[in-house]
């Protein structure tokens, strides 16, 4: 099953069947068990008889209350990454000591009203010269910490301010429009190893960048990673947390005004946004 927020609400697509639902979005996060709850209030549409194509309509960003958290450097590719970007030896065995490290490296990314949903805009930095999408498995997890769910995410990054120093970290990651989750949450467990996720970036009706990566390249469980961000943190109406990426564009490649940023997580989503002018 699938939620997804809409206009209308809350919608929940399961097989050829999409309902609205009774409850709002915030109170999924907020339940002890948001797929039982999402499971109850259908079964109560169903009987209800509201009955649908199985197409969930409009979509709005899958996002209410809650804040998104990132993960950094889960991946090889992207501990290598880092180091390339980073202007010093220093900084280059920054991130391979994060990488080996038992504390992962957390930071907050964004809050709902900078957030993009599907088919939105996501934005460049005015200052920066080297701006990449980052694909992301994204967690749902409610308020008491538990995943209840995965959606797709795009964690847009401004490379040349990120290596210029660490410490700019906040300013390379978090702006308006520099976060995009989506389509919807994919209740239940978090996919397998095998799951791919895949990058493709259109410009100009060509394709400027592709690459693939699956799951097993993820370096930390994902239940590693909620722990330590509910480390003493409270999150009342639950959070989203973007657990790294495997796949980034090389040194030759930045984002440019008009392209086409496609994620795809195997059985998860597809989220496609462009890029404003």
């Amino acid at each position: 099953m699938k939620l997804f927020r809409t206009p209308a609400g809350v919608v929940a697509e399961d097989g050829d069947r999409a309902l609205t639902l009774s409850s709002g979005w915030d109170e999924f996060f907020r339940a002890a068990e948001p797929v039982e709850l999402a499971k109850k209030e259908f079964e109560r549409a169903a009987a209800g008889g509201k009955l649908g194509s199985g197409q969930p309509g409009e979509l709005l960003a899958p996002i209410g209350a809650q804040e998104v958290w990132a993960a950094g450097v889960t991946y090889y590719r992207s501990r290598d990454a880092r180091m390339e970007e980073s202007q010093s030896a220093a900084g280059g065995d920054f991130y391979a000591r994060v990488y080996e490290a038992e504390r992962p490296e957390l930071f907050f990314k964004s809050t709902p009203h900078r957030v993009v949903g599907p088919g939105g805009q996501v934005r460049l930095r005015a200052d920066s010269r080297w701006n990449v999408p980052e694909p992301e498995l994204v967690l749902a997890v409610n308020a008491a910490g538990r995943i209840f769910g995965v959606t797709v995410g795009n964690d847009m990054s401004s490379r040349d301010i990120e290596g210029e120093n660490p410490l700019y970290l906040p300013q390379a990651k978090v702006y308006d429009g520099s976060c995009a989750l989506g389509p919807g949450i994919l209740l239940g467990e978090v996919p397998g190893a095998e799951t791919t996720i895949k990058l493709e970036i259109a410009r100009a009706g060509a394709l400027a960048f592709a690459g693939e990566t699956t799951l097993a390249q993820l370096k930390r469980r994902p239940a590693e990673l909620v722990g330590y961000l509910f480390r003493d943190q409270s999150f009342p109406n639950g959070t989203f947390l973007m657990t790294g990426t495997g796949i980034v564009p090389g040194a030759d490649f930045t984002l440019r005004a008009g392209d086409e940023i496609r994620i795809e997580i195997a059985g998860v989503g597809r989220l496609v946004n462009t890029v404003a002018a």
